[in-house]
């Protein structure tokens, strides 16, 4: 039996200063320019509207973005397990919210971990959870923020109710180890509408109810310091709501392919920023051409990825993802050319795309500028 080689490794993916033909592939490319455009656009918006934005990582799961969107004026941060909080907090990032409830004794006990160390604020739909969360972070000698979850139109977390809501408030506040935060009022469903006027009006409806919590909350006396939601799709609407003070976009720095079909004619117009970059691997039957990104590489929950350039990219549709196959249809053209062809797609959901990868290769003028690690891939407890 031959003695294991303990250092052996697979080479890395690319080299600062590499010619970005030469990245190795399946490969996730990060335009950055189209990315510092997206990042300046986005802060803007919130600016001009006196709204705080607090971007969510789960879209991109790295640091380095992170760090970007902070310095750039972002609050903080949104995750959404609370596992996935643990490499921004370890880095530095003092405001994490954990859009999304959570049940468990080892939830718990994380949630008591990062509140030692960072400004955590956490959502409730059931004052089962507010109790639980109270006990532990009373026992950890901790004090955590706690916003009631409202149903504005997702149909999914949330209360729905006067009675439920105030019954949540009403607990948070009476529990020493925790304070009343406002409202995490999220229509997902909103955001991927393709029509401009449909995602602005179901933006407007969002808030409208999100506003009548608001109003019922004060009514009994009870202060509503942050309303807060939204995302990519509709952050144009929540900044002039009037409603929400804080909003939570996330796929805004990368404009993946569910959102690039999207209108955007208004004030907020995205640039396509992030891009798998595959090679043709294989030719040998006759109107098919074969690349290495299958389903371990590209997410598929929102559609096949799309070609956006790389030869004959024009008549190649990529029309089927196997493990680690992409089978493209040639469309017009003899296929025989494109054998070791380098083909950029672009992925129809960024946030589980990046979850199948470890770093970001970010180029700029033909070359890679910068390797940006995706620390919180898989942490998804």
């Amino acid at each position: 039996m031959n003695e294991p080689v303990r250092n052996l490794k697979p080479p890395v993916l690319a080299r600062i200063g590499d010619r970005v033909e030469d990245v190795g592939t399946p490969a996730l490319l990060v335009d950055l320019d189209a990315f510092d455009h997206n990042l300046a656009q986005m802060q803007a918006l919130a600016d001009a509207g006196g709204v705080a934005l607090r971007p969510h990582a789960k879209a991109h799961k790295s640091v380095a973005i992170a760090q970007r969107q902070i310095a750039a004026g972002a609050v903080g941060i949104c995750c959404q397990k609370l596992s996935e909080a643990y490499p921004f907090a370890a880095t530095g990032i003092a405001s994490i919210h954990i859009s999304n409830e959570f049940v468990g004794a080892d939830k718990l006990a994380m949630a008591v971990e990062l509140a030692r160390y960072v400004d955590l604020s956490i959502c409730v739909d059931d004052v089962r959870q507010v109790a639980a969360v109270a006990a532990a972070a009373t026992a950890g000698g901790v004090r955590i923020t706690a916003l009631a979850e409202v149903d504005v139109g997702q149909g999914r977390c949330g209360v729905d109710s006067a009675e439920a809501l105030i019954r949540l408030a009403d607990a948070i506040g009476n529990a020493p180890s925790l304070r009343f935060g406002g409202l995490q009022a999220y229509h997902g469903g909103a955001q991927h509408l393709a029509h401009w006027t449909r995602r602005r009006d179901a933006a407007r409806r969002a808030a409208e109810q999100a506003h009548d919590y608001v109003r019922l909350l004060h009514a009994r006396g009870i202060a509503c310091p942050v309303v807060t939601g939204g995302g990519s799709g509709t952050a144009e609407f929540d900044c002039e709501s009037g409603v929400y003070t804080e909003i939570q976009p996330g796929s805004y720095v990368f404009l993946d392919g569910h959102y690039g079909a999207s209108e955007w004619p208004g004030r907020f117009q995205p640039r396509q920023a992030l891009f798998l970059s595959a090679t043709v691997m294989s030719t040998a039957r006759a109107g098919v051409a074969v690349c290495d990104a299958g389903l371990k590489s590209v997410a598929v929950d929102s559609g096949l990825p799309r070609l956006w350039s790389g030869p004959g990219s024009e008549w190649l549709r990529y029309v089927a993802a196997n493990d680690e196959h992409g089978v493209l249809q040639v469309l017009d053209e003899n296929n025989q050319a494109l054998l070791g062809s380098k083909l950029w797609l672009v992925p129809g959901h960024c946030d589980p795309t990046a979850n199948l990868h470890a770093q970001y290769v970010c180029c700029r003028n033909g070359r890679v500028a910068e390797l940006w690690d995706i620390a919180a891939r898989g942490l998804s407890r």
